[in-house]
């Protein structure tokens, strides 16, 4: 004897039911390729999914995200302007129907599907095949096990470990990380994968030193995310060690350039010697090309 499903009745309008729709993509609820609020209404039933109270934030609070949002726009941060916006949108005490509708056709320009499965893999934890073909008509296909958007230098990149390391000339140790500009991908292909996501980024510890005035500000000004210690000043001339988690050595060489000879990579050794070859490089090229003028 087969039990028949009992059925339940949404009375909802429109934007709601999108709403839902949209929930159910981003959770993974779908039919095939197709939203399906029954599994998202099941899940949320079953506790797999957490409702929590949306309603606590003061009018002062979402007035002045509104002028931050606006203020990124004028000035042209527009993925930044995107993430305070979604922020935005999200919540129910944003009561000022103009402001929702402005916000609503702001994000609703169109995104390539790519960039929303990436988006949406990502918010699930759930690992994901990237194929795409770069400008010189190179074919990339990546098998990615953690990811994170991140925004460098006013441009979004995927972050991303993945098990593939052809092609990435980084240490040994990296090798499988990729910093992916997602402004230069035209299209591409994203699928789910059947591996386990990895809780962060391959990270590796360097150490480096800190000369002069920057060993003296920086415990002051220069704090960083990564870092996991901040020495003491000591020696003589004054030093500070710092040891911080690094996930490629292109964005740590591109940081510590920046310092010249006020900064020492220590350790690994293996970062230290790359880092070496590249200022190697540097003065041969001023040694063979001198100035018109010396």
């Amino acid at each position: 004897m087969t039990r028949k499903n009992q059925a339940v009745t949404l009375s909802i309008g429109e934007r709601e039911k999108k709403a839902l729709e949209n929930l159910a993509l981003e959770f993974g609820k779908t039919w095939g390729d197709k939203p399906n609020v029954s599994k998202l209404i099941k899940a949320i039933a079953l506790k797999q999914l957490k409702i929590i109270v949306n309603d606590d934030w003061n009018s002062q609070r979402i007035e002045t995200l509104e002028k931050a949002r606006k203020l990124l726009l004028d000035f042209g941060f527009i993925l930044e302007a995107e993430e305070i916006a979604r922020i935005l949108i999200e919540r129910s005490e944003l009561q000022d129907i103009f402001i929702t509708r402005e916000i609503e056709q702001f994000l609703a320009k169109p995104k390539p599907l790519w960039r929303n499965n990436i988006e949406n893999f990502i918010k699930r934890q759930q690992p994901f095949n990237l194929i795409y073909q770069d400008a010189s008509e190179n074919l990339w296909n990546f098998s990615i096990v953690h990811g994170q958007l991140k925004i460098i230098e006013k441009h979004q990149y995927l972050i991303c470990t993945c098990q593939e390391t052809e092609g990435n000339e980084d240490i040994i140790e990296l090798k499988h990380n990729r910093t992916l500009r997602l402004d230069r991908i035209q299209e591409a292909v994203v699928n789910p994968l059947k591996l386990a996501w990895q809780p962060e980024l391959d990270m590796i510890e360097v150490q480096f030193k800190l000369y002069g005035r920057l060993a003296f500000s920086y415990g002051k000004e220069e704090i960083k995310q990564d870092d996991i210690f901040q020495g003491e000043i000591e020696g003589n001339p004054p030093s500070r060690l710092i040891i911080r988690k690094v996930s490629s050595s292109f964005w740590f060489f591109r940081e510590m350039a920046k310092y010249w000879d006020e900064c020492e990579i220590i350790a690994p050794l293996s970062l230290r010697e790359k880092f070496s070859q590249k200022l190697s490089a540097l003065h041969q090229i001023y040694r063979e090309n001198p100035s018109e003028d010396g």
